[in-house]
């Protein structure tokens, strides 16, 4: 074994405790005993009630404190590092969506560039054995080269979203020259799964399909040069972010940049056309979506593709579950959840 396993008598904050990753590793830690505080400001870029169900899955755990709260609020977060003294860091709040960026830049700033700041401040004033936040593989752009590596070239970001992220990686870097911070970025790649985010094109796919709207699908129709996409399985990313805690950076520069991606990209539409499959499987009857094609949105990229191989050579681990396992994982969970009717088309 080449990391530590985790320590319950440590406090871990992870900020984004109500989102999708946040929740589930907030699950995770829970489950083995350590001192949960979780932060999240529950915001409705998407469906709050879907927040609120998770923050109900975490509140049965005795050693599970939320707070309600932003981390572009310094003064909170000074305060919270000061009462709560976190020996571990996990920052996943951030204002996420590639073209969501595009409408509404401010809040990118706000959350991804001010927040992070804070949690860098806090750290600095508040030394932590650990601070692992997330990064995201919109910082590769449109790199032709594949898969990408973590020593690839990523100054040319087309999107704000993605600037933030490099911002970040640029800002973790010299505080942990500048103040010795063992701190640890991770690039996702297109997580899913279960209790996942609805803006994201497979959830979208399926609210369309029970609302009986067709779906768009922004790849112009172009099946020989299709998009493509790195689709990781939540389960896959929680497992990296729990090993890649307990290796924090030795170097004279305590900064590491990991990606996390399954390494095996898919095709749009195989991902689409999997999903139906899943999705017949969980109503039991043939699900087909309606599809429209349109040109490929501002700031997407036409491929995703992660190289993990320095991710298993510092913790053993590399994502494998295949879109088929996963994605029955959440059709299944989704027919569940919004009590979806096999007779009918219901809106959800």
């Amino acid at each position: 074994m080449n990391y530590k396993p985790l320590d319950p008598s440590k406090t871990y904050l992870i900020t984004g405790a109500a989102g999708f990753i946040g929740y589930f590793l907030s699950s995770k830690l829970l489950e083995q005993g350590c001192r949960v505080i979780g932060v999240d400001n529950v915001n409705d870029y998407y469906d709050v009630n879907l927040k609120h169900a998770r923050l109900e899955q975490l509140e049965p755990y005795e050693k599970f404190t939320f707070i309600r709260g932003d981390i572009s609020d310094k003064s909170m977060i000074t305060k919270l590092f000061e009462e709560y003294k976190p020996n571990v860091v996990v920052n996943l709040a951030a204002q996420a969506g590639v073209r969501y960026s595009i409408e509404n830049p401010d809040v990118y700033i706000q959350s991804n560039i001010i927040g992070f700041y804070n949690i860098l401040e806090a750290c600095r004033y508040n030394p932590v054995d650990h601070l692992v936040y997330a990064s995201s593989s919109s910082v590769y752009g449109a790199n032709k080269k594949v898969p990408f590596e973590e020593t690839d070239f990523v100054d040319n970001p087309v999107s704000l979203y993605a600037s933030t992220k490099k911002s970040n990686e640029l800002m973790a870097h010299t505080y942990s020259h500048l103040y010795k911070i063992p701190a640890t970025g991770l690039r996702f790649f297109t997580v899913y799964g279960p209790m996942g985010r609805p803006d994201m094109a497979y959830f979208g796919f399926t609210d369309k399909y029970f609302a009986g709207e067709p779906i768009k699908i922004f790849n112009n129709g172009d099946f020989e040069n299709d998009l493509y996409r790195d689709f990781t399985f939540i389960d896959d990313i929680v497992i990296g972010i729990e090993r890649l805690i307990g290796k924090p950076p030795i170097e004279s520069v305590p900064h590491k940049v990991y990606n996390i991606g399954n390494n095996n990209p898919e095709k749009l539409m195989t991902f689409i056309e999997t999903l139906e499959k899943c999705l017949s499987k969980a109503m039991d009857r043939e699900v087909v979506f309606d599809k429209v094609f349109e040109p490929i949105k501002p700031g997407d990229v036409p491929a995703t593709y992660a190289s993990t191989d320095l991710l298993q050579k510092a913790v053993g681990f590399k994502p494998e579950t295949s879109i088929e396992e996963g994605l029955q994982k959440f059709a299944d969970w989704y027919v569940k959840y919004y009590k979806v009717k096999q007779k009918d088309l219901i809106s959800v």
